[in-house]
């Protein structure tokens, strides 16, 4: 994939906010590893932005649920872990065009599949870092809504929220006989914002990877990823 050309005032359209500095904007599609090849770029990679967008979105998510829904707390945790999944916002992402704007490395923009998602979804949290920013709470909010809240509707339609957990290790036990076994397969990042690789095994056989930036979380992940690669879901 080569680098981004695009103008970054198209993307300022695409999300619906002019920034007063563009060079956040920018900042948020900057991987770190673009940055290994290129140690004289001019800006920063994303992941101090993906923090602070990570923090706004989940906020953003559990009011709304909150001040929404009377629901008890369990039911109000699987909705907003639906909602703010890898999987999910990397969806966002590239429905936005993210994608074409990424700074990555040569390595790195030849991968695909999860790798792609998970840079995908790391951008997303980026440029909601950077709204907020540049804008504020309520500009940051506004672009949630309208880009992940949206999807909540279907999510309580088809119950997509259920513990993917849970649900493999129903249908393991139902099929195969045996309960999913988890396993970190690496750790990686800075102490602030560790993120866990985790392998969930079904019979001895590696059913599916996930990552997360706890082991809980990447567990799930991986649990997901075992049900799709399984037909499970």
């Amino acid at each position: 994939m080569p680098q981004p050309q695009k103008d970054f005032a198209d993307l300022e359209k695409i999300v619906q906010v002019q920034f007063n500095d563009q060079e956040l904007l920018r900042q948020a599609l900057v991987h770190r590893s673009y940055l290994n090849e290129n140690p004289d770029f001019e800006l920063q990679h994303n992941e101090r932005l993906e923090f602070l967008g990570d923090a706004v979105m989940e906020l953003v998510v559990t009011e709304h649920l909150y001040r929404s829904y009377p629901n008890q707390e369990g039911d109000l945790t699987n909705w907003r872990s639906a909602l703010v999944n890898s999987r999910m916002i990397a969806q966002a992402a590239r429905r936005l065009g993210f994608e074409d704007y990424l700074h990555l490395s040569k390595g790195e923009a030849k991968d695909e599949g999860r790798a792609r998602d998970y840079i995908l979804g790391n951008s997303f949290e980026a440029v909601t870092g950077a709204i907020y920013l540049d804008q504020g709470f309520d500009a940051a909010k506004t672009f949630i809504e309208r880009e992940l809240l949206v999807e909540l509707p279907q999510i309580l339609k088809t119950k997509s929220y259920v513990d993917s957990k849970s649900q493999l290790q129903e249908k393991a036990q139902e099929l195969c006989h045996v309960t999913p076994q988890y396993k970190v397969i690496e750790s990686f990042g800075p102490d602030h914002d560790k993120r866990f690789k985790v392998g969930v095994y079904i019979e001895k056989e590696l059913a599916g990877v996930g990552e997360g930036t706890s082991k809980q979380n990447a567990q799930l992940d991986a649990a997901a990823d075992a049900l799709r690669k399984r037909n499970w879901e």
